[in-house]
């Protein structure tokens, strides 16, 4: 379970400098992780992402505050980091459905999160299926955009290139260059580390080609690759196995994610059949 102790570790950390300015690369230290394995886990096991954690721990100590004690909005605004009254009356009504001065005077009932503990509750749970794969370092082919992790961009944009490969004729252009031993579409995430604070995300397929005038080239380390098997209607059986993996399957496994780039594998006939089959390549150690 020292992977659950490390998210806890970051999640004691966000609570002992809750009145200060939180930097997301200091939390992911805490966790032993970057930005990237930290947020998507830390949103896996809480279906909350980091800031919004923050914003709602600040917003129920706030409206504590308020209602038990003399203090002003204005001073109580500022020591939970909002620069002017206004601000911090908006996100507190998002919040709290009333205003910060309606909390003083107790009308209504507030909306306050709890500090988060980290529990893994597997009884009952349905495995998640999967095979241990030793792979030698190998090539592929395909596009690549680059996307901060700063406003959830590489959620919103990812879906939207697929999107676009999809009805462009890009898929179709990679598929005649796959000869590789994975057959299918790959997406591969490729984690830039924690100062840059961003992600490489390639579309892509395994091939020995050299060079292309269309695509570039991006080269996938040596791994020990856990292989989940994925099958369903797409996007949800994907959303919910990745769900799975790291709520059940790291918490228990022994292994802990490699560091490398992941990928998610798909077959080259489309995704709108309730059987579909797809994979999800996690590089451990």
């Amino acid at each position: 379970m020292t992977w659950i102790r490390d998210i806890q570790r970051a999640i004691d950390y966000i609570e002992n400098h809750l009145l200060e300015k939180i930097k997301i690369e200091d939390v992911a230290k805490e966790a032993n992780a970057s930005i990237f394995h930290f947020q998507r886990t830390f949103t896996m096991l809480t279906d909350c992402s980091v800031g919004e954690y923050i914003r709602r721990r600040r917003l129920s100590l706030a409206a504590k505050e308020l209602s038990q004690t003399s203090g002003k909005v204005i001073d109580i605004a500022f020591k939970y980091g909002y620069d002017t009254p206004e601000s911090f009356s908006k996100a507190f009504r998002r919040q709290h459905a009333m205003s910060p001065s309606d909390a003083k005077k107790y009308r209504g009932k507030l909306q306050l999160y709890d500090r988060l503990i980290i529990q893994v509750i597997l009884k009952g749970a349905e495995p998640v299926k999967y095979n241990i794969v030793e792979k030698e370092a190998f090539s592929a082919m395909g596009i690549k955009r680059t996307y901060l992790l700063k406003g959830n961009e590489n959620l919103i944009e990812i879906p939207k290139l697929w999107n676009k490969v999809n009805h462009d004729g890009t898929i179709d252009k990679l598929c005649k260059l796959n000869d590789g031993n994975i057959k299918g579409v790959l997406g591969v995430c490729v984690d830039e580390g924690e100062a840059e604070g961003s992600i490489d995300y390639w579309i892509a397929v395994e091939s020995t080609e050299e060079t292309s005038a269309q695509f570039e080239k991006v080269e996938i380390p040596a791994s020990k690759w856990v292989v989940f098997e994925v099958s369903g209607e797409m996007p949800e059986a994907m959303q919910s196995t990745w769900k799975k993996i790291f709520s059940e399957w790291f918490p228990t496994s022994g292994y802990e994610h490699a560091g490398t780039p992941e990928m998610e594998v798909y077959p080259e006939d489309g995704s709108d059949s309730s059987e579909f089959y797809s994979e999800i390549w996690i590089p451990v150690k």
